[in-house]
């Protein structure tokens, strides 16, 4: 999958959606929820030094092969069945590969297999830090693992670039915020550029590095434009493009590049949140419903976005409702997780001036950070009810509702499931 999102006239699903389907077989159900028209499924099974392999291709809307094949070859010539499946694939579904596109999917990342079952196994780390409490914990093994691969084999390109990634990423979420981290990012990026310096995958990482160490939103954006020509389906170079758009307030070009991303990983938690973010921002509101309900059917229970959803409808609406049943429901299945939604229940008390409802929020808030929906300062003491208690008591005008922007700064939910390029907008 990774050398035929190399071919730009293919559309190729991120890695990070496809997952979990893995070991599914209903192929008209992934087809739709990938929003695509061909599946590629495989097997593998080693025997001592040898591999079987199997390998088809599926139109998805029919459900009938289009290909299919089986390889018995030794294990040392796993990167060569994975360049000749690329390239049969690629000619069954008629797509048109040049030259480089070619060069790409022939060269192999590694001639040493324990290093790439090192590098295989970082980069499923990696996709767990996203969404993960222990997220410092995964971003550090996943580094001590990318060192081992370089040590054994100095010349794995791809490896450098993963290194980078990860050490700016402990950086920028503050698990390392230090010149020596940075400085390591740095390091794997000119080893990188040492081996390919003109290879998509390097001038990706020095972006980020731009980007997560410097806030060199131009220059990132002109390494990302490098990068953008041999990485066509790539849903990182338009994530970050779109985050540094959204910074820099140039909204529409930055909603564009955010859908391309969730064109090529439909299935992204993080990212959906944040495009739904920006619709919010923009006032686009039933937009951003109908990205939190995809949301909610990735993650059903994710409290976070289950307040993000009853938030819009009263931005929007001036509707408590969604709120108040969201109160309630917390109260009774999970007394425990009422302080992390203290802020919306607060604010459904002040919009429908119930004292003592505001009064049991306070305390369910106490010290807990707080995003605040409609309320444009964090509340974490009895003095803040002290305030809400006389603006109600004495009638003074409602509270207007919130600009969507005030609440980013910040936002308890960017700082536990955030990547590097979630920051207030």
């Amino acid at each position: 999958m990774t050398k035929l999102a190399k071919i730009a006239d293919l559309k190729v699903i991120s890695r990070t959606s496809v997952m979990e389907y893995r070991g599914k077989r209903n192929v008209r159900q992934i087809g739709d929820a990938l929003h695509v028209s061909h599946v590629l499924e495989g097997s593998v099974r080693k025997t001592g030094a040898l591999l079987h392999i199997n390998a088809q291709l599926i139109a998805a809307r029919t459900d009938t092969h289009v290909w299919a094949e089986q390889y018995d070859r030794d294990s040392k010539e796993v990167f060569v069945i994975q360049s000749d499946i690329a390239q049969k694939v690629a000619e069954k579904l008629h797509a048109k590969v040049s030259i480089a596109e070619r060069s790409a999917i022939e060269r192999p990342p590694t001639t040493d297999l324990t290093a790439f079952d090192l590098y295989a196994h970082a980069q499923d780390l990696l996709l767990m830090t996203s969404f993960s409490s222990d997220a410092k914990t995964k971003l550090l093994q996943a580094a001590d693992l990318l060192n081992q691969v370089v040590t054994r084999d100095p010349s794995f390109f791809q490896a450098y670039c993963q290194l980078a990634y990860t050490h700016d990423e402990l950086y920028f979420l503050g698990h390392d915020h230090t010149p020596t981290r940075l400085a390591l990012a740095e390091a794997a990026i000119q080893a990188a550029f040492r081996l390919r310096p003109d290879a998509g995958e390097a001038h990706l990482a020095r972006a980020e590095n731009l980007y997560c160490g410097y806030l060199d939103y131009d220059g990132a954006l002109a390494e990302l434009e490098v990068a953008r020509q041999t990485l066509p389906n790539d849903p990182q170079v338009f994530e970050l493009k779109g985050y540094i758009q959204r910074r820099q307030g140039h909204w529409n070009e930055s909603i564009r590049n955010l859908e391309r991303t969730v064109d090529l990983d439909p299935r992204n938690f993080f990212t959906l949140q944040q495009i739904a973010i920006s619709y919010q921002v923009l006032r686009r509101y039933a937009e951003a419903e109908s990205v939190l309900d995809r949301v909610l059917v990735i993650k059903p229970n994710d409290l976070d976005t289950k307040k993000e959803r009853a938030a819009v409808e009263f931005e929007w609406k001036a509707n408590t409702e969604p709120m108040r049943r969201l109160i309630d429901s917390v109260r009774v299945s999970d007394p425990a997780a009422l302080p992390s939604i203290a802020d919306v229940w607060l604010t459904c008390a002040l919009a429908e001036r119930d004292a003592a409802a505001a009064k049991d929020a306070l305390i369910a808030l106490g010290d807990t950070p707080s995003t605040m929906t409609s309320f444009n300062s964090t509340v974490c003491s009895y003095e803040a009810l002290s305030l809400v208690w006389k603006t109600m008591t004495h009638r003074h005008a409602p509270l207007s509702q919130r600009h969507a922007r005030s609440r980013r700064n910040s936002s308890k939910r960017n700082r536990i499931t955030a990547r590097r390029y979630a920051s207030s907008v």
